[in-house]
């Protein structure tokens, strides 16, 4: 439940109401991340106060409506720093829509793997110059700085992945086009020879007619 314990540590300062969260969430994560959907926390601040994390109090407003403040508790605290102490364990395995890409184009032969690789490279480039002015823009914001380095570590990673993969993937692309090529012609004449195979058989049938 990472974005429930995210809440919890920001009401480690101070008690807030919803909007407010909203707004601390987005300042202190930056833009990497995006936006954080109300309706999502107040869902996520429900199972909270369900869960014992959080208290609820209302606070009486005289120009607006009466607006909900969310507390810490003893039990939310404890429970904050058991999973903000402990390593995080990636589960279900790596996934990323470029390595079902990268499926296809192989499946397509070489050509179509060297234009998916390039289009890609082209991508995480693009990507890199846009990290790099976010960097720079927010260059006083530690936390935010943290996460749009990861960003960038990340990004240089995937570009390195692509140089594996056109090495490991290219040879595997050419076989399977040449197969496919030997496979066609093939399937071709046994169509041939199968038809031609029915007209011998009724030139005997008519003959002995």
């Amino acid at each position: 439940m990472p974005l429930h314990h995210a809440v919890l540590a920001l009401l480690t300062r101070r008690p807030n109401h919803g909007y407010e969260l909203k707004a601390r969430f987005e300042e202190a994560v930056g833009p990497q991340w995006g936006g954080l959907n109300i309706g999502h926390l107040y869902q996520i601040l429900e199972r909270l106060v369900r869960d014992g994390y959080v208290s609820r109090s209302q606070v009486t407003q005289t120009d607006r409506p009466d607006k909900n403040l969310y507390t810490l508790t003893e039990a939310g605290e404890a429970e904050l720093r058991s999973w903000a102490t402990t390593a995080w364990v990636r589960v279900g395995g790596f996934r990323d829509e470029l390595f079902l890409k990268l499926l296809g184009a192989v499946a397509l032969g070489p050509q179509a793997l060297a234009t998916l690789i390039e289009s890609q490279r082209q991508t995480y480039l693009s990507e890199l110059a846009g990290l790099a002015q976010q960097r720079r823009a927010h260059a006083d914001e530690p936390l935010v700085a943290v996460l749009i380095d990861a960003a960038i570590a990340h990004t240089k990673a995937d570009l390195g992945l692509l140089d594996s993969a056109a090495q490991r993937l290219g040879p595997l692309a050419t076989a399977q086009s040449a197969q496919a090529s030997e496979d066609s012609p093939a399937q071709v004449r046994g169509d041939t020879d199968e038809a031609g195979g029915h007209g011998g058989m009724r030139e005997d049938r008519t003959e002995s007619a």
